[in-house]
């Protein structure tokens, strides 16, 4: 090379731009990037939430344990009748296609379904804790979290990454912990009645809640929160007042009725409500699959509780379990899930006698959503927005 032309490479050298010299990223900076603030503020969020189930377990327990108060059907009774009040007499008051006539007008069959549902959920997973021990319970209902998985897969085009099945694995490990650990300090709570009947409650309740969260997660993310909570709260109240007054009516003529009781309900229900209200914001900002990994600590804040209200016994794999979680909450959360295609493409495929075209929409399109369990990784992968 002649001397010009070296004098000629060191100066481009020397005037290119820091951006464009690309450099290893240390460890620090690779933390930095799996452990940002949106990954702490989602954490946190779904920690919220177990706060509120923590407070539903709690006052539940005082009800059934202290004043024998049985009544399971009438707690879901009267959150469903909150939402109503909040929610549904909104959508009343609205107008054009929001409003709720024209919501019934179009989906009233698929609500008065899911309404029946989320009743029957809750109802099947309250009943079981008279059949089985604590410990199916807490084991069991993990199975809503594959189903939430598969339904997402199916119906939502959700595809996840290995990171996020890891993640899985290891919060189900950290409830293995959890479950060893009430082994171990004969925290049990007898063998039940009839074990075999109240695991299949379990496993019947878990299958309709991972139902009823997947079709929040749609409708919270193509329609509007408002619309799942008004239709909730009317069909809701209205399904389980039937079954309240079939089921239930004596067992509330037996409830001898004070301030405590009434605290206790007011507790119940503002907890439940609360869980209600803020459950499709954190499904919207994350996913059905995230939040339910997140409610798993909501065991542990109800054992740690105990400690002091109920003088359970302490074992540090409490400790170990939560820890555990936390993690496999991160790996979970730490990368993003992404949609396989549009839907409407999708449906289209299916079907073998159609080609596939991008055909025009004739009218406006709903809200476009991105399905991601946190952030939004640019660096790593485009997301794909489904109208």
């Amino acid at each position: 090379m002649i001397p010009s032309q070296q004098n000629h490479v060191v100066t481009t050298i020397e005037t290119m731009p820091p951006e464009s010299i690309t450099t290893t990223p240390t460890l620090v900076q690779r933390i930095r990037k799996v452990i940002s603030r949106e990954l702490v503020v989602t954490l946190a969020l779904g920690q919220v939430l177990s706060l509120l189930v923590c407070g539903i377990g709690l006052t539940s327990k005082y009800l059934a344990e202290d004043y024998q108060a049985n009544t399971a059907v009438f707690q879901s009774f009267l959150n469903y009748i909150l939402l109503f009040l909040v929610y549904t007499t909104t959508l009343a008051v609205r107008q054009g296609e929001e409003n709720l006539l024209a919501i019934l007008k179009r989906r009233w069959w698929k609500y008065m379904i899911l309404g029946l549902i989320d009743i029957e959920a809750n109802y099947l997973v309250i009943k079981a804790y008279q059949y089985t021990t604590l410990t199916s319970v807490q084991l069991l209902d993990c199975f809503t979290i594959p189903v939430v998985l598969l339904l997402s897969w199916f119906f939502l085009l959700v595809r996840y990454k290995a990171v996020h099945f890891v993640g899985v694995g290891v919060c189900l490990l950290g409830i293995g912990c959890m479950v060893g650990a009430d082994v171990l300090v004969g925290r049990q709570q007898g063998l039940g009645d009839n074990k075999l009947l109240g695991d299949l409650l379990v496993l019947g309740g878990a299958t309709l809640y991972g139902i009823s969260n997947v079709c929040e997660e749609f409708i919270v993310k193509n329609l509007s929160r408002v619309e799942f909570l008004g239709m909730m709260g009317l069909f809701g109240s209205f399904f389980s007042g039937i079954q309240l007054a079939i089921m239930e009516h004596k067992e509330l003529l037996k409830v001898h009725w004070d301030w405590q009781i009434g605290l206790l309900y007011i507790g119940f229900s503002a907890c439940m409500f609360g869980l209600y209200s803020f459950m499709p914001v954190v499904i919207k900002r994350t996913s059905a699959a995230s939040v339910n990994l997140s409610l798993l600590t909501a065991d542990l804040y109800s054992l740690f509780c105990g400690l002091f209200l109920f003088q359970y016994k302490f074992s540090g794999l409490y400790l170990l379990s939560f820890v555990i979680l936390v993690l496999g909450l991160v790996l979970y959360t730490s990368s993003s899930t992404y949609v396989a295609q549009d839907p409407r493409v999708y449906k289209q495929f299916r079907n073998a006698g159609q080609p596939v075209t991008d055909t025009p929409t004739l009218g406006p399109l709903e809200p476009s959503v991105t399905y991601t369990s946190l952030r939004q990784d640019i660096e790593e992968e485009p997301h794909i927005r489904v109208a």
